[in-house]
């Protein structure tokens, strides 16, 4: 199946290499990136130090559109925003410790279609606000990841509550794919409907 969104431009191997200086994929990356890009949803249970991040980063830059990465810690979003940038992808974050400026840039770089990965809290990313600003500067949102998806567990949300409403994703955006991620998951964590719907 192809993805409408895909570019034909470098394959994901080639990103690997370029961009991130590895020249080859590790464990179940590969499959895990060509399903993605595929145009479908994957839940991804990886060790710590697996390459997760690049199970997104890489079909974020083999697809047109934005990736929005869901992610509950502001330090991790700074870090891999910093480490894309060093690496010529065009990454940002959006978070509290922006100043009122630096979020409206941001906010006109996804307008202009000049971002291809944005990091975000959930508590920021589902409000009714922001939302609407996606919907209303029809973002072409190519893919959305879950970071440390384990948050969404029964035991999880009591802490960021806001990870349970990922799940109306699928209702704003019914055939955008979403890849969740964590190296956290015993059974009674992992969710009982993994297939995309």
């Amino acid at each position: 199946m192809s993805n409408k969104n895909t570019k034909n431009t470098k394959t994901p191997l080639q990103i690997l290499k370029s961009i991130f200086g590895f020249d080859s994929f590790r464990g179940n990356q590969e499959e895990i990136i060509q399903n993605t890009i595929e145009g479908n949803s994957s839940l991804v249970l990886m060790p710590t130090g697996g390459g997760k991040s690049l199970c997104y980063q890489i079909p974020a830059l083999c697809m047109e559109g934005l990736t929005i990465v869901i992610s509950p810690l502001i330090a991790l979003m700074q870090d891999q925003v910093q480490a894309l940038k060093q690496n010529g992808v065009k990454a940002e974050a959006l978070n509290s410790n922006l100043t009122y400026s630096q979020k409206l840039r941001i906010e006109e770089q996804i307008k202009k279609s000049e971002l291809q990965l944005l990091y975000i809290a959930p508590e920021r990313l589902m409000t009714e606000d922001f939302l609407n600003f996606l919907k209303d500067n029809k973002v072409n949102i190519s893919l959305f990841a879950i970071d440390e998806a384990h948050c969404i567990s029964s035991w999880g949300h009591d802490f960021r509550p806001e990870y349970l409403l990922l799940g109306n994703l699928k209702q704003y955006y019914p055939n955008t794919p979403i890849i969740a991620l964590t190296a956290t998951a015993d059974v009674p964590t992992r969710p009982t409907k993994c297939s995309e719907n």
